[in-house]
């Protein structure tokens, strides 16, 4: 299991703090018209029982649903891989779960095989209220390319829909919920930072796999571009 084999801290975190603030932040800007909840991969294989399992994660879907009332636009992103997709272990014979290889496109973690299209594990948590939801990303589609971001492919080349999206709409700032804070979340806030968009992330809806370190290392890096987290 997951769960047993990697190091995991929020037993610290303080939520019940994290979530006043991110509630009084809401509270202030409830329905501004360029304001979207981003919600990142709340999908099966990533809450409990999953694939994937993130620690943690069925905790936040309440919070986010709570949270998405506050809100004039959600939008959704999904996991959505093939069988066969080059971030899986199970596609490289002869390595082992979260080993990292070389890939075209920079280094590749392998995970257990999560998220295939068209599958339960693919689908989102059933708890998840996504009756406001205008719009789903979804990433890593491609076969031979990952994709932690829901603007770029791990490339850095390939875009998804979601930029030309809210630029169409004049969509300016983000509020990032979601699995997982170390690497899809992160990914994608740096991301919405580079490209320009204000970018908040709501810790308390968040939870991270936190993998030898990671969850400090994708703080650090969403600090040094400007994410605010809250």
């Amino acid at each position: 299991m997951l769960k047993e084999r990697l190091a995991y801290k929020y037993a610290n975190y303080d939520y019940t703090r994290m979530i006043d603030s991110a509630q009084k932040l809401l509270a202030s800007t409830t329905h501004h018209q360029r304001q979207v909840l981003l919600i990142i991969d709340v999908q099966n294989d990533f809450c409990a029982g999953g694939a994937l399992a993130v620690p943690g994660a069925n905790a936040i879907v309440p919070l986010i649903n709570q949270f998405s009332a506050h809100f004039a636009h959600v939008i959704c992103t999904q996991d959505w891989h093939c069988p066969g997709h080059i971030s899986f272990a199970s596609s490289h014979p002869g390595k082992k779960l979260y080993e990292t290889i070389e890939t075209q496109s920079g280094a590749q973690m392998l995970w257990p095989d999560h998220c295939v299209a068209n599958t339960h594990g693919a689908e989102f948590d059933g708890q998840l209220d996504r009756a406001r939801c205008e719009f789903v990303v979804r990433k890593g589609t491609h076969k031979n390319l990952d994709s932690y971001s829901a603007f770029l492919e791990n490339d850095k080349i390939t875009q998804t829909e979601l930029h030309v999206y809210l630029q169409q709409r004049e969509l300016t700032s983000l509020f990032l919920v979601g699995l997982a804070t170390d690497y899809c979340v992160a990914f994608t806030a740096i991301d919405a930072r580079k490209l320009g968009y204000q970018t908040t992330l709501l810790q308390s809806a968040c939870r991270a796999i936190d993998m030898n370190g990671s969850l400090e290392r994708a703080c650090e890096r969403m600090d040094k571009v400007g994410v605010s987290r809250q």
